[in-house]
């Protein structure tokens, strides 16, 4: 298992007081959870992005604050300002290594579908993270599935397919749809969605016109 670290600081900033860190390239952030009284803590952003890109939310990140004793920890998650896609603020959970957690893990689909080459299909995805139960040293960043197992449109990629590491369990039903391929639409189905486009364009018109009557009535009343 990779080992990801991140240096912590104890901070007394609070509320809107805390934008002075940020502009100092310091994320808020808090901590809690098993092994330790819930904590505010500081952060370095440029740090933090770079190992939650390697770590995501699935993988044990050893963060120790005020150059203490690590602990374990998961990014349970995390603000952005949607304006400068920064990094706002910040929770960890700290887990006990000796217990199973359950986590979100996310899903990578890789190789090659035949239905998708040969065929013309479109490759849907219905899940892209599952629910596991496992030991935290046992988290992985991301479960793999290769496509290639979808040759034709009834083929479908369900949970059970998943191969999963030695002592890791999905809770999710196993007979839960993961991904398919969709088969190309006829013309005919071309055709019919045309005509749908059509009547929406057509009825979005004439209620454009109708409130574009009734404005002008409206003012011509206060004349």
């Amino acid at each position: 298992m990779s080992t990801f670290t991140l240096a912590a600081d104890i901070r007394t900033l609070v509320g809107r007081k805390t934008s002075k860190l940020r502009e100092e390239g310091k994320v808020p952030a808090v901590v809690y959870g098993s092994g330790t009284e819930p904590k505010m803590i500081t952060v370095d952003r440029n740090q933090f992005v770079k190992t939650y890109k390697d770590a995501g939310e699935s993988t044990i990140v050893e963060l120790a604050v005020n150059g203490g004793s690590p602990l374990h920890v998961l990014i349970q998650d995390f603000q952005l300002d949607a304006l400068r896609d920064e990094v706002t603020h910040i929770d960890f959970r700290s887990v006990d290594m000796t217990k199973e957690i359950e986590a979100e893990v996310e899903l990578e689909f890789v190789g090659e579908s035949m239905a998708v080459k040969a065929l013309g299909g479109t490759f849907v995805p219905s899940k892209d993270s599952v629910l596991v139960k496992c030991l935290p040293s046992k988290l992985v960043r991301k479960l793999t599935i290769d496509i290639s197992i979808l040759k034709s449109f009834d083929d479908v990629i369900r949970i059970s397919d998943i191969a999963i590491p030695e002592g890791m369990t999905i809770e999710d039903d196993a007979n839960t749809t993961l991904a398919a391929v969709q088969a190309p639409r006829s013309e005919e189905e071309m055709a019919d969605l045309d005509k749908v486009l059509e009547l929406d364009v057509t009825a979005v018109e004439v209620e454009k016109k109708a409130k574009e009557d009734a404005d002008a009535a409206a003012a011509e009343e206060k004349k």
